[in-house]
């Protein structure tokens, strides 16, 4: 085998130091890890699907179809007047492109931790300085270190997730229109990150229109299409118009952007899901309730979060019983024990709660 080691030396030493996104091998489990949705398509759905994918000309590079889908999702979302739409290859890309669009000199990235960890990923990448404000203890935003972090720092981008991956919440409303007007007042963008929701009882969609550098950001991997990876980022058509400018001209697939579209043409079955899970995820509550020496914490997205008395026990007696969930009891010192709870079918469900009992 020839000698890498002179070529790894052109690989930024900060690369080399980071360690890979880690997915974790489910084989053989019931995974309860990653916050997909359980419910597959009826046969009858397929076999349309299939159809209509296989008569997709592959040969071609994506065309104006992606204009269709842009239209589809403003519709579905019901997105401004004023507003435009870009689509990502999943949300992840999103931030990427707004991360490298926003690349000044001496920019910065703010956004509540526990987090999404792609905010900070995408900000060391891209050169950027990213600063966590830390939640408090029950995981509700600290209004006051938000504002004076952005004071401090007047990052170009203000990241609020809404609801919180991994801590499931929905913030107070108040708080947040505090710290999207101080961002503003400075000069920076938030955005608002919709990943979960369907799952959740409110939206930023009927307050979005108020501000001026207000981004909304959601994806259909929530929404029942994770394999599909479709993303789309919404908002005034001055500031979509700047960021699209750096997106790639083909990052949406044929094959994507059709799946996309015929999930939408059948959003009432997408959404028959979606209301099954909100109705599974308050029996699974309602099972953790009843275990001892476990917290839970109020969920707005189609994940649980608990602590337990020691969460890698727990998480490694779990996966020996074949279910997989996420320990996330590393990331941040306020997850400390903690564990994320996928939320999925009724005997899913009844399979993890069975597996979290005989392991706590």
């Amino acid at each position: 085998m020839p000698d890498s080691l002179p070529a790894l030396r052109r690989i930024r030493a900060d690369v080399q130091s980071m360690h890979a996104y880690a997915v974790q091998d489910a084989t053989g489990l019931l995974k309860l890890d990653a916050m997909e949705n359980p419910h597959g398509l009826a046969p009858v759905l397929q076999a349309e699907l299939g159809q209509r994918l296989g008569a997709l000309a592959l040969n071609r590079y994506p065309g104006a179809r992606g204009d269709d889908l842009k239209r589809a999702l403003a519709a579905y979302a019901q997105m401004p007047a004023g507003f435009s739409l870009m689509l990502g290859n999943g949300s992840d890309e999103l931030i990427s492109l707004v991360t490298m669009a926003c690349d000044l000199p001496g920019a910065s990235i703010l956004a509540p931790v526990p987090g999404f960890v792609m905010y900070a990923i995408s900000a060391q990448l891209q050169g950027l300085k990213f600063v966590g404000v830390p939640l408090t203890a029950d995981f509700e935003l600290d209004g006051p270190a938000m504002l004076a972090a952005i004071a401090a720092e007047k990052p170009a981008i203000v990241y609020l997730a809404y609801p919180n991956n991994p801590t499931a919440n929905l913030w107070d409303d108040a708080t947040i229109e505090q710290i999207v007007e101080a961002q503003g007042a400075q000069g920076g963008l938030v955005i608002i990150d919709e990943a979960y929701q369907p799952f959740a009882a409110r939206s930023y969609i009927d307050r979005v229109a108020r501000h001026g550098h207000v981004l909304l950001m959601r994806t259909l991997s929530k929404f029942g299409l994770a394999g599909v990876r479709l993303g789309y980022l919404m908002g005034p058509q001055a500031l979509i118009g700047e960021i699209d400018k750096v997106r790639p001209p083909y990052n949406i697939s044929v094959l994507n952007c059709e799946c996309a579209l015929f999930a939408l043409e059948h959003a009432d079955v997408f959404a028959d899901q979606a209301a099954d899970l909100r109705t599974q995820r308050e029996h699974l509550v309602a099972g953790l309730a009843k275990l001892p020496g476990l917290r839970q914490w109020p969920s707005e997205a189609n994940m649980v979060l608990v602590r337990v008395p020691d969460a890698t026990k727990t998480f490694e007696g779990m996966k020996a019983r074949g279910v997989l969930v996420k320990n996330v009891s590393k990331m941040h010192p306020l997850l400390a024990n903690c564990l994320r709870l996928t939320v999925g079918t009724a005997d899913d469900n009844a399979r993890m709660l069975a597996a979290l009992e005989s392991s706590l």
